[in-house]
């Protein structure tokens, strides 16, 4: 295994190039990951993500990727019922999930309540199920480890519902926990924990547009500022990889953008 807290920043031209690259490293680690263990846990987030992800749904990637062992996930959710139009869920069904065969039951969205800390409470039940079913492994750490984590981040530097100026960044407790004020509507969400998203063996951190160039530009030269960017407390297992278009890495001095 690679050592841990590994980095790898890819700049490509256009978000095409990113859409173009992201779907054949993805369905490079869904073979090698689906031939060690049988199945490949992705957990997905919300925004542009998964309309880059769309070259997966496409030739050759829909005929060749073995679906029948994904098993898929959201980082966070707003809490909101399914058709709701801003529900993540919705998002990756619109855009992906209803375009590739993945079994109906290993898609694991959440369940609708009007309360956020029920639906978080409620996540997390399911998930200590299926690491007490052998579904998911758990991290020497003692949280659960996902294959890979596809995430994005804000240009305030938020990654899932993590916000620089919200306690439940500093959560290192709970699997999944709640928020009802978060700064970007809708309020009411639920959210992995750092613990978890830092848990997964592989993070894919997709980023294709100039609002997030400072957020990136702090994150990857190390620039301190406070309170921290919570995107540059993520780290993976064994790799972390960095998606960049031009715009996104247009705040990056000159000899990061090869």
């Amino acid at each position: 295994m690679a050592p841990k807290h590994m980095q790898n920043v890819v700049i490509l031209p256009r978000e095409e190039d990113v859409a173009v690259n992201l779907a054949g490293y993805v369905a490079g680690l869904s073979e090698k990951t689906i031939l060690e263990k049988g199945s490949f846990s992705v957990v997905l987030s919300g925004g542009t993500l998964i309309d880059t992800l769309r070259k997966l749904t496409q030739c050759p990637y829909k005929e060749t990727v073995n679906w029948s062992k994904w098993l898929i996930f959201w980082v966070d959710e707003r809490v909101v019922p399914l058709d709701n139009p801003d529900s993540n869920y919705l998002l990756a069904w619109n855009g992906f999930l209803s375009k590739v065969p993945i079994p109906k039951h290993n898609i694991y969205h959440i369940h609708y309540s009007p309360s956020s800390e029920v639906v978080a409470k409620d996540y997390e039940v399911r998930l200590r199920r299926l690491v007490e079913q052998k579904v998911l492994p758990l991290s020497s750490t003692g949280f659960p480890q996902f294959d890979l984590m596809l995430l994005g981040i804000g240009p305030d530097g938020h990654v899932a519902s993590l916000f620089p100026n919200r306690p439940q960044r500093y959560d290192v407790t709970d699997w999944v926990t709640f928020i009802n004020d978060s700064p970007k509507p809708p309020p009411k969400r639920i959210t992995f924990t750092f613990p978890v998203i830092n848990s997964a063996t592989y993070i894919a951190m997709v980023v294709t547009d100039k609002e997030e160039a400072d957020a990136v530009a702090i994150t990857l030269e190390h620039i301190p500022v406070k309170p921290p960017l919570p995107c540059s407390e993520v780290q993976a297992e064994v790799l972390l990889t960095w998606f960049l278009d031009k715009d996104a890495a247009s705040k990056l001095p000159p000899n990061c953008k090869k």
